[in-house]
C-alpha cells in the first residue's frame, strides 16, 4: 500500500509535462483519489492566490489583452505548457473543479502558439497598411462612400481634396445620377415619338456651350506661378493642379470619372482580385517606350507583384528584369507578329494571327490589352478568335500599333470582338484605321457588322466618330433625292442600328406624318469637309487595293 500511494505522488507532482487526472482514474483506489483530490486543490488554490494578488492590475491586464490576444510566453519563447500557467482566467476557477479540469484537458492538448500569431498579423494587415502618398493618414476615399483608403487612386490628398470633400461630391453625385436616370426612364417611354432633343435637353447643351465659351483661355501670371510651386513642392506626389485649366464644366466631368475608377479599383480590392498595391502592375517598358497601366491585368502572382514587367515587343513575352529582357533580345529571332499578313501599304502592315495555331502569341497580347482596357474578360479562351494586328515597319522590325479580335463564327455578325490602340500611338489616327479594316474585312465577305458590347469609354468615342464620319462622307458623294438606311449599311457594311443611332445623335433623322425621314444637313457636311482638307493627303486612311485576303473557311 504504501508504494502505491509513493508512485501516485511522483506521477501527479509532474503536472507541468503531464495530465495527472488520468493515472488518477486508472488506479481507481481510494487514497489515490483522496491524494489527486488534494494536488487538484492546491493547484486551484495557488490559482485563486494569484488572481487576487493581481486584482490591483486588473485594467493594465485588459489593455495588454486588447493589444494582443496570445497567450504570454515562457523564457524560451514557446507558449506555456504548464497547466498552472495555462488557464488563471475564470474567477469562478476555484470553485468549480470540474470546471477547471475541462478547461486544464482542453488547453493541454491544443498548440496555443499558433492561433494567436496568426490573427494578430492579419490584424497588422488591416491596420498597419497605409496609404504611399507623403503625409496622409489613409484616412476617407475619393469617392466619398469609404472611411480608408490603401492606394493612390483612392486618395484625396493626392487629388488635392479633403476627405469632407469628397462625402460633400458624392452626394452631390448621387443626387444627379438620380435625376439623370428618371430623365432616361422618361425618354425610354417616349422614345419613338421624339426623335429630335427635348427642350430640356436643348437647354442644357446651350448652358454647357456657354460654360465652354467662358472660361479663359490661359493661365494668367499668377495662377501659372501657383501651378509650378506646387510642382515644384509636391513632384509626382500630387495631383497637378487642375483648377483654370478647362471649364468647371469639364473639370466635373473628369472628377466623376476619376470617382468611378476608384469605385471600381475599391471594388475589386474587396473581392481580392487586387490587394492595396501589391499585386498591380504600374509600368512595362515596351521597347523604347515605359509606359503606364491603367488597369489590372491577370499576370502570374510572381511576375504582377513586381510593380514593373517587362515585355518583348515583337513575341509579347513577359520578363522580370532588363538583364532577362536584354539577354531575351539577344536570342529572340521575331521581328513581326506569326501568320499571314493581309495588309499592307508603307510601312503599316496587318497580319492574321490564328488563336489555334499560335496560342501563346495570342494569350500574351490579351494580357498586355487588359492593362489598358476595362471591359476584357477573354486571357486565355483564345482558339475560336482569329487575330488582326497592325504594325508600323522600321529597319529594326515591325512595332506593335494595335490589334482587334474577331470570332471565327459569330451568330450575331460582330466584326470585332475586342479593339485597342496601344498608348504610345493613340491620337494619331490608329484607331479610326483599325476600325476600317474591319468594316472592309465585312465588305468582303458581303456582311453587315458591328462591334461587340459592351465598347470601353475610348474605343465608343472612337466608333462615333468613325459612324460620323462615314455617313457625313455617304451625303456628301449622294446625288439622288431618296435615301434608306438599307442601302447605306449595304453600302457602308455599318449595322443599320449604329446607322440609326448616328443620325439620331446628329439630329439628321425626323419623324414626320408616321415615316422616319433622313435629312442632309448641309452645315454639318460643310464643316466635315473643310477638316478633311485641313488634315490633308497625310491623313492615314486604308487602301482596299492593299488587301490581300479572302475569307476563311471552315476554322
Amino acid at each position: 500500500m504504501p508504494r502505491r500511494r509513493q508512485r501516485h505522488m511522483a506521477g501527479s507532482g509532474s503536472d507541468a509535462t503531464e495530465d495527472s487526472d488520468s493515472s488518477a482514474e486508472r488506479e481507481q483506489t481510494n487514497s489515490s483519489e483522496s491524494d489527486g483530490n488534494r494536488t487538484k486543490r492546491q493547484r486551484l488554490t495557488r490559482a485563486s492566490t494569484r488572481l487576487s494578488q493581481s486584482s490591483h492590475d486588473t485594467a493594465d491586464l485588459k489593455q495588454a489583452a486588447d493589444q494582443d490576444e496570445s497567450p504570454p510566453l515562457t523564457p524560451t519563447g514557446n507558449a506555456p505548457s504548464s497547466e498552472s500557467e495555462l488557464d488563471i482566467s475564470s474567477p469562478n476557477a476555484s470553485h468549480d473543479e470540474s470546471q477547471a479540469k475541462d478547461q486544464v484537458n482542453r488547453d493541454s492538448d491544443k498548440d496555443l502558439s499558433h492561433r494567436p500569431k496568426r490573427r494578430r498579423c492579419h490584424e497588422t494587415y488591416n491596420f498597419n497598411m497605409k496609404c504611399p502618398t507623403p503625409g496622409c493618414n489613409s484616412l476617407g476615399h475619393l469617392t466619398g462612400k469609404h472611411e480608408r483608403h490603401f492606394a493612390v487612386s483612392g486618395c484625396p490628398l493626392y487629388h488635392n481634396l479633403s476627405a469632407d470633400e469628397c462625402k460633400v461630391k458624392a452626394v452631390s453625385r448621387e443626387k444627379q445620377d438620380e435625376d439623370m436616370k428618371i430623365q432616361e426612364e422618361t425618354n425610354s417611354r417616349h422614345a419613338t415619338r421624339h426623335q429630335t432633343p427635348t427642350s430640356k435637353q436643348s437647354r442644357y447643351k446651350e448652358q454647357v456651350a456657354e460654360m465652354r465659351k467662358g472660361r479663359n483661355s490661359s493661365l494668367q501670371k499668377e495662377q501659372k506661378e501657383k501651378h509650378m510651386e506646387h510642382r515644384q513642392t509636391h513632384g509626382n506626389t500630387r495631383e497637378p493642379l487642375l483648377e483654370n485649366i478647362t471649364s468647371d464644366y469639364d473639370l466635373e466631368l473628369f472628377r466623376k470619372a476619376q470617382a468611378r475608377a476608384s469605385e471600381d479599383l475599391e471594388k475589386l480590392r474587396i473581392q481580392g482580385q487586387i490587394t492595396e498595391g501589391s499585386n498591380m502592375i504600374k509600368t512595362i517598358l515596351f521597347g523604347r517606350y515605359e509606359l503606364d497601366t491603367w488597369y489590372h491585368s491577370p499576370y502570374p502572382e510572381e511576375y504582377a507583384r513586381l510593380g514593373r514587367l517587362y515585355v518583348c515587343e515583337f513575341c509579347l513575352k513577359y520578363m522580370k528584369s532588363q538583364t532577362i529582357l536584354r539577354r531575351h533580345m539577344a536570342k529572340c529571332v521575331w521581328k513581326h507578329p506569326p501568320g499571314d499578313e493581309v495588309y499592307r501599304k508603307g510601312g503599316i502592315s496587318v497580319f492574321e494571327v490564328d488563336g489555334k495555331k499560335n496560342k501563346i502569341y495570342c494569350q500574351n497580347l490579351c494580357l498586355l490589352a487588359k492593362l489598358f482596357l476595362d471591359h476584357k474578360t477573354l486571357y486565355y479562351d483564345v482558339e475560336p478568335f482569329l487575330f488582326y494586328v497592325m504594325t508600323e515597319a522600321d529597319n529594326t522590325g515591325c512595332h506593335l500599333v494595335g490589334y482587334f479580335s474577331k470570332e471565327k463564327n459569330s451568330f450575331l455578325n460582330y466584326n470585332v470582338s475586342c479593339i485597342l490602340t496601344m498608348p504610345q500611338y493613340m491620337r494619331q489616327g490608329f484607331g479610326k484605321m483599325l476600325i476600317d479594316f474591319s468594316y472592309l474585312l465585312s465588305k468582303v465577305e458581303e456582311k453587315v457588322g458591328s462591334p461587340e458590347r459592351p465598347l470601353s469609354d475610348l474605343g465608343l468615342i472612337s466608333y462615333r466618330s468613325y459612324w460620323k464620319e462615314v455617313l457625313l462622307r455617304y451625303m456628301h458623294d449622294f446625288q439622288g433625292k431618296e435615301i434608306s438606311i438599307k442601302e447605306i449599311s449595304q453600302e457602308t457594311a455599318v449595322n443599320p442600328v449604329d446607322i440609326v443611332s448616328t443620325l439620331q445623335s446628329l439630329q439628321m433623322l425626323k419623324y414626320w406624318k408616321g415615316k422616319h425621314l433622313v435629312l442632309k444637313r448641309q452645315d454639318l457636311i460643310d464643316e466635315w469637309k473643310a477638316k478633311e482638307v485641313k488634315r490633308g493627303n497625310g491623313n492615314k486612311t486604308i487602301d482596299p487595293s492593299s488587301l490581300k485576303w479572302t475569307p476563311p473557311k471552315g476554322t
